[in-house]
C-alpha cells in the first residue's frame, strides 16, 4: 500500500466564515489555523496548501481570558539597536486595527516559511460584521458550539 500525497491541482478549497464575537482568541486561532492548513481533511498533505479560505468577522469582539487584556504584551523590533517596542493587548483592541490580535495569533500557529505565508494569505479578518466575500458563498462554521470553553460571555 502506498501513501497518498495530494497534488495542488486535486485540492478542493472551500470558503468558511467564522463569527468571532465572544470567542476566546487562542481557541479561535487554533481552529482557524487547522482549517488554513487543511488538517481537517482526509487528503491532508504537509507540503501542499490544501486548506480552506477562512473569513473571520467581528474580530474586534474577541475575548481574552484571565487578566491577559492588561498583562499580555506584543513585541516588535524597529531594526535599530535598542529598538524593541511593546504594546498591550488592551491598546491593540482599542486601536484602529483590533483584528491584528486574531491575525497574529493565527500567524504564529502556522508553519514559518513559504508554505505558511501562502496559507496565511487565505485568511481574511474583519473587525465588524461586514465582509466583501458574499459572492464566494462561504459556509458558516459555529466555533462556539464545538466546545463550551470556546465562547465566553464577556
Amino acid at each position: 500500500m502506498r501513501t497518498y500525497s495530494a497534488k495542488p491541482a486535486e485540492v478542493d478549497k472551500k470558503w468558511v466564515m467564522i463569527d468571532a464575537e465572544g470567542l476566546v482568541v487562542g481557541r479561535l486561532a487554533s481552529i482557524v489555523a487547522l482549517r488554513l492548513r487543511g488538517k481537517h481533511k482526509p487528503i491532508f498533505t504537509p507540503h501542499v496548501d490544501c486548506g480552506d479560505n477562512v473569513i473571520v468577522i467581528n474580530a474586534a469582539k474577541v475575548v481574552l481570558t484571565g487578566r491577559k487584556v492588561e498583562q499580555k504584551v506584543y513585541y516588535k523590533h524597529t531594526g535599530y539597536i535598542g529598538g524593541i517596542k511593546t504594546r498591550s493587548a488592551k491598546a491593540i483592541l482599542a486601536s484602529r486595527f483590533p483584528e491584528r490580535i486574531v491575525e497574529k495569533a493565527v500567524e504564529r500557529m502556522l508553519p514559518h516559511g513559504p508554505l505558511g505565508r501562502r496559507q496565511l494569505g487565505n485568511l481574511r479578518v474583519y473587525p465588524g460584521a461586514e465582509h466583501p466575500h458574499a459572492a464566494q458563498q462561504p459556509e458558516q462554521l459555529d466555533v462556539g458550539a464545538m466546545n463550551r470553553k470556546n465562547k465566553r460571555s464577556g
